[in-house]
């Protein structure tokens, strides 16, 4: 009788301490349920008190770039209007903006005559372009020379009609189409052309890479007149720059009248270029192996 008590007993106090145990458990349970919902609360708060101040602090910027750009323009137009004879008020077209050469190219084409029409169609033109180091620091070039070749902004300062772009547009006389050598004759619009006599006289040029060299850049395959002044110089990316599936009209498509087939020079060619060279005081004569290979086929 007493070991059936004693059984009795024991299994109410195993029944009694699991009940306590899931009870402990449940609770703990809870406990951390709590916490982990006080945490993620506090974090959720957090995380918008932060959305909050990073809104806050985009906004400030917006505003202050709203208010630089006001600026801007304010000082734009009063300048405008400053430098007009009358008091006639001053329009959108007579802004300016603060673009001045930042390098000059140093070319073996001294005239615009005997100056490709378009780059890269003479490999071996070589020309380097020297930075003004007062406006362009050394940092300003680094990583360039990992791109094979450039984008070169530049003025056409060899246009003899540059004056009239200083007059009103109703007296600059500025032409609005020009002839074209592929048309023999025939002209298209200006904005349709590469032609140098343009609204503005800025030319755009893709040239070679070769090296750095401080503040010079040496290029080949350049189209570039000696001394033509440099605006800006932005690196060539094939995946935006060159588009598939680009077209152009008509009569570009007729005759690809700068390709050239073949040049051939004669057996004495090096020497009357030497004799050239020396007649026109220059006092020195040299070619790299490449051009010499040229030169003698």
């Amino acid at each position: 009788m007493a070991n059936s008590e004693d059984f009795r007993w024991v299994r109410i106090s195993t029944v009694a301490l699991a009940i306590v145990t899931a009870a402990i458990s449940v609770a703990a349970a809870f406990v951390s349920a709590s916490i982990s919902r006080r945490k993620s609360r506090r974090l959720a708060f957090r995380v918008r008190e932060l959305e909050a101040s990073l809104a806050a602090a985009l906004e400030k910027g917006a505003s202050e770039r709203r208010g630089r750009v006001r600026a801007q323009q304010a000082l734009r137009k009063a300048l405008a209007q400053q430098s007009n004879d009358g008091p006639k008020k001053a329009s959108s077209s007579s802004f300016s903006y603060p673009m001045a050469p930042i390098g000059t190219v140093q070319s073996c084409f001294s005239t615009r005559n005997g100056t490709p029409r378009q780059p890269l169609l003479v490999p071996l033109a070589r020309a380097c372009l020297v930075l003004d180091p007062s406006r362009v620091p050394p940092e300003a070039l680094e990583g360039l020379a990992d791109y094979s070749h450039c984008w070169i902004l530049y003025v056409f300062h060899l246009n003899t009609d540059i004056d009239k772009l200083w007059n009103e547009p109703s007296r600059s006389k500025f032409k609005a189409k020009v002839r074209v050598p592929r048309l023999k004759g025939g002209k298209m619009g200006v904005l349709s052309t590469r032609s140098p006599h343009r609204p503005c006289p800025i030319g755009l040029t893709v040239a070679k890479v070769e090296a750095l060299d401080g503040h010079a850049i040496l290029l080949s395959g350049v189209d570039l007149v000696d001394g033509t002044p440099v605006l800006d110089i932005k690196p060539y990316l094939p995946y935006s720059d060159s588009i598939d599936g680009a077209t152009v009209p008509e009569w570009l498509k007729v005759e690809n009248s700068l390709a050239v087939a073949s040049v051939s020079f004669s057996a004495d060619c090096s020497s009357s270029l030497s004799s050239c060279w020396i007649k026109a005081g220059t006092g020195w004569w040299s070619t790299s192996s490449e051009e010499e290979d040229l030169l003698t086929r």
